[in-house]
């Protein structure tokens, strides 16, 4: 799997959105299988892109892909990455049967508190994701390890055995993992190993605070910071805006409260401190491509086939 030039002018790029299979998941992983007489791209060969992040496997035939980057053939065995938003498009490059697996997710869905500070390792916004790619082609044991765990994970959304829910969340941990541990770029500059420990009354006081307004300027007074030193030092710890932090952590009570409760919507929102349902519903949509009433609908759906599956196994 080697790049082999450089691609020309990118033209109109289709937002993708992506129905998630399991919405507590935040994942969509599906198999590709067709068989071609003709290979090469086809005269309406358009560039797409979505805000998860893809990962791209060929378990038989020849691909070729084109990013903003790089043209690449990929052959079985091979994986690549493609970030948040970031254009790509595909097509067969040798005539004959093309097997592919499409795994898209969330990535920031599968971190909590403890794995916060090593999000802004995975964000397209300092550290592209694509890098990884060139960790694939240099490793050859690191690629069939990410392949291996991809793999997996799409058996497990195939079988649906019961817990395969923990089978899918560990593998995608373990895949994070092996990104980490094989990523060699300098990140000096960024989380210190004591930045956690100095912001963890701040998220102990949002924690606290989720139902009520909060504002930088009342955790500022509970870690004695400025404003503007504050703001930096939180999203270079965390690797994501205060702001940003906050919201996240509401919408996900917002879930649990929809899952576990019979709360209307708007208790819900009011719950977890957004007075302004136009603002709730906005950024729950953010977070989970749907409305809160889809997203209460989707689960109630899945508890009532999860009998049937454990009899069916």
């Amino acid at each position: 799997m080697e790049p082999i030039h450089r691609p020309g002018p990118l033209t109109e790029i289709t937002n993708e959105e992506v129905i998630y299979q399991n919405p507590l998941l935040f994942l969509k992983i599906w198999e590709m299988m067709h068989e071609t007489p003709q290979a090469g791209p086809p005269s309406d060969w358009g560039w797409h892109s979505h805000m998860q992040v893809e990962f791209l496997l060929v378990a038989q035939g020849q691909l070729g892909v084109q990013t903003k980057h790089d043209y690449t053939v990929m052959t079985p065995g091979d994986i690549m990455v493609f970030g948040s938003s970031q254009p790509h498009r595909t097509h067969t490059y040798a005539p004959g049967p093309l097997r592919q697996i499409v795994f898209q997710l969330d990535l920031k869905q599968h971190f909590d508190l403890s794995t916060m500070p090593y999000l802004h390792r995975f964000s397209e916004l300092t550290h592209p994701l694509e890098a990884f790619n060139e960790v694939f082609r240099d490793n050859p044991a690191v690629k069939q390890e990410a392949y291996a765990l991809v793999m997996q994970i799409y058996e497990e959304s195939q079988s649906r055995k019961i817990g395969y829910e923990l089978a899918i969340s560990a593998a995608i941990k373990n895949l994070l993992l092996l990104l980490l541990r094989n990523d060699h770029r300098d990140f000096s500059g960024f989380t210190e190993d004591s930045g956690i420990s100095r912001v963890r009354p701040a998220l102990d006081y949002i924690d606290k605070h989720l139902s009520e307004r909060i504002t930088v300027e009342d955790v500022c007074s509970v870690l004695n910071l400025s404003y503007h030193y504050f703001i930096k030092y939180f999203k270079k710890v965390m690797g994501i805006s205060f702001v940003d932090y906050v919201n996240y952590k509401r919408i996900k009570k917002a879930e649990r409260l929809l899952l576990t409760g019979d709360l209307s919507i708007m208790d819900v929102s009011y719950e977890v401190g957004i007075l302004n349902m136009a603002q709730f519903y906005k950024l729950f949509k953010r977070h989970n491509q749907c409305s809160p009433k889809e997203f209460k609908q989707r689960m109630r759906s899945q508890v009532d086939v999860i009998p049937f599956l454990a009899q069916a196994d």
